[in-house]
């Protein structure tokens, strides 16, 4: 009799033991617009496996990919109301919860892939600190590419784009600037109602990364892509601070370390694929029109000064933005000097 006690309660340990692991277990539940099966999600599947191994399986995430959980504003609802405790963020969602960051996606700011990494570096602390304010903190940014126009006619001039039902993402400030400046009058719509409206000729134009526009599929709605750049697209993926507050101090220091290094190599991947996808559209058909001459792109060049100006104060302070065009004129002088 005492045999089947002890057993009994040897059972019942077991149970509580197992209830009390189980319970351990802290689930992140992680959205984004990439698609499975993109290099994002694959890298994110990547980092999950490693995460799970490195915690003994007591933190891992759960992913909601392709825009199955909505878009960013619906993410940043979801973490608040706490359905979600983490996302893959465009610029758009990075407005919402630190309008500073959104300098990042400033319209013909920067020229390359080193001077993308300059600032980021750079200005580390106050995104930083501004995600902070937001409610978040930073796993580590995705450099989402260079934002290229695609449209169904050639833009042979800049005014050309006046003529074609431009998309913009409702919302985007930044975009709206740009195409203000261009005195073009898009039509705002969700990421979600791209294909369908690509479809009925809703809109006959859109921008973004080359390696997006295959990876969402709307490149099998335009025939042409405009070879200059309207900007850089910087995404990132963020914790919930109340989550991250959560993990124990070494499940947060494990996250962070793992998160850093799997989304640095993303970025290097998506930089490789964002210029492979360029490519790949241009086999399968897309033209990527003249480069215009160095008239247009000054024109551009000063056309994006304006716009970035009349975005300070409503997103990132003035200083900041000069503090950022500042620090990238002496980047670029450097680099001159060197040559």
């Amino acid at each position: 009799m005492n045999f089947f006690k002890r057993l009994s309660g040897a059972a019942a340990l077991l149970l509580t033991a197992a209830y009390v692991s189980s319970a351990e277990v802290k689930v992140l539940k992680f959205a984004t617009l990439a698609p499975e099966g993109s290099s994002w999600m694959n890298e994110m599947a990547e980092l999950n496996k490693e995460l799970i191994e490195k915690t003994g399986g007591q933190v891992k995430f759960k992913f909601y990919p392709g825009g199955i959980a909505g878009e960013d504003k619906d993410f940043i609802r979801k973490v608040r109301i706490g359905q979600l405790q983490a996302a893959g963020f465009t610029g758009v969602g990075l407005g919402e919860i630190a309008p500073e960051a959104r300098i990042l996606d400033a319209p013909w700011l920067f020229k390359s892939d080193t001077e993308v990494d300059y600032v980021y570096k750079a200005f580390a602390k106050p995104f930083a600190a501004a995600i902070g304010k937001g409610g978040y903190i930073l796993l580590g940014w995705t450099d989402i590419g260079p934002v290229y126009v695609f449209t169904k006619k050639p833009l042979k001039a800049l005014e050309d784009m006046k003529n074609e039902k431009m998309w913009v993402w409702e919302g985007d400030l930044i975009a709206q600037a740009a195409y203000a400046a261009l005195g073009v009058s898009p039509i705002p719509l969700s990421p979600i109602d791209v294909m369908s409206s690509l479809q009925t000729g809703l809109v006959n134009g859109f921008y973004g990364s080359p390696l997006a526009a295959v990876a969402l599929q709307w490149f099998k709605r335009a025939k042409y892509i405009y070879p200059v750049p309207m900007a850089r697209s910087a995404g990132a993926v963020l914790l919930s601070k109340k989550a991250f507050d959560d993990l124990s101090p070494d499940q947060q220091k494990t996250l962070l370390d793992i998160s850093v290094r799997h989304l640095r190599k993303l970025n290097e991947q998506a930089r490789i694929e964002n210029e492979e996808a360029l490519r790949s559209l241009q086999k399968q058909g897309l033209t990527l029109t003249d480069m215009p001459g160095p008239e247009t792109l000054k024109r551009l060049e000063e056309l994006g000064k304006k716009a970035r100006r009349e975005l300070a104060g409503k997103l990132y302070s003035p200083q900041l933005l000069t503090d950022v065009e500042r620090a990238l004129e002496e980047f670029r002088a450097a680099k001159t000097k060197k040559i």
